[in-house]
């Protein structure tokens, strides 16, 4: 049996490059201490994500995939799979990015696909969902809000993920805040994001998150591990922290396919307009 030991990340960033490379250098030292193979960094890890969502928030340091700090990044992995929010300048374009890396280099690299309110005053969009071989098995990243749209995971899921991960920087309700983070309904539906997109594809499930507060936002953390049928097995709550847990990848994928298959039982048939259909 081959067991693999994943963390999810919640934790604080902001502008401050060199403080956020020093806490990213102590959560994978800690990582490797634990014997993890896979940690999950949250969005916008490098350089801090947007300080409001109201389109005039000055945004993160741009950084290219092939630049120094991706590679720096690298070279703190080494032997460990590690996930990363960044802002990607791509020829001028700025995209709200994720990539993985070993110490090798990179593996994979997403870029956000769906924008909430006005983030797309600073960055473009991407255009599509794509897992990729790991040495930790096939994966598949998304960001944040990417979440709350089935059809990304599951794009995941038939591309062959056995393990996705979603880096967020997701706030609190900020028309209803609640006092207590932990009955905040945006953080509700974080967590029911998390297990939905777990369930519905049989997957293993890593979310991270921003936590602790930065310009007007305040993140909900809720950094966790959710098993292919929808468990929560590892979570920080609403604060700062490591959630960490353990698979043997294909047999759990196994053990959750072999009677209620959901990508197996699909009838594309039947709902093949889907696509095509308009809001």
């Amino acid at each position: 049996m081959s067991v693999l030991r994943v963390a999810a990340v919640a934790a604080p960033f902001d502008r401050d490059l060199e403080t956020g490379f020093a806490r990213i250098s102590r959560l994978i030292d800690q990582a490797r201490a634990d014997g993890v193979g896979l940690l999950a960094l949250p969005e916008a890890c490098l350089g801090g994500y947007l300080a409001n969502l109201d389109g005039g928030a000055d945004g993160p340091p741009a950084l290219a995939l092939d630049g120094p700090e991706i590679r720096r990044l690298a070279a703190l992995a080494g032997d460990l799979v590690v996930t990363a929010g960044y802002c990607e300048n791509a020829g001028g374009r700025l995209y709200n990015s994720a990539v993985c890396v070993t110490g090798d280099g990179v593996l994979g690299n997403h870029r956000k696909v769906h924008q909430p309110l006005s983030e797309d005053a600073t960055y473009r969009a991407g255009n599509g969902f794509a897992a990729f071989d790991t040495p930790v098995g096939r994966l598949g990243m998304m960001i944040c809000y990417d979440k709350a749209f089935p059809e990304s995971a599951r794009s995941l899921a038939l591309d062959g993920a056995e393990i996705v991960v979603c880096m967020s920087a997701w706030p609190g309700s900020r028309t209803s805040p609640a006092a207590d983070l932990a009955r905040d309904r945006w953080k509700r539906r974080f967590d029911l994001f998390d297990r939905a997109r777990a369930l519905e594809n049989q997957i293993v499930w890593l979310s991270a998150n921003q936590s602790g507060t930065f310009g007007d936002l305040r993140f909900v953390a809720s950094a966790k591990v959710v098993d292919p049928g929808g468990e929560i097995v590892a979570d920080t709550g609403v604060t700062e922290g490591v959630a960490v847990a353990e698979f043997d990848v294909p047999r759990v994928l196994e053990t959750a396919r072999r009677s209620m298959g959901h990508l197996r039982d699909r009838r594309p048939e039947a709902y093949e307009d889907l696509v095509a259909s308009r809001y």
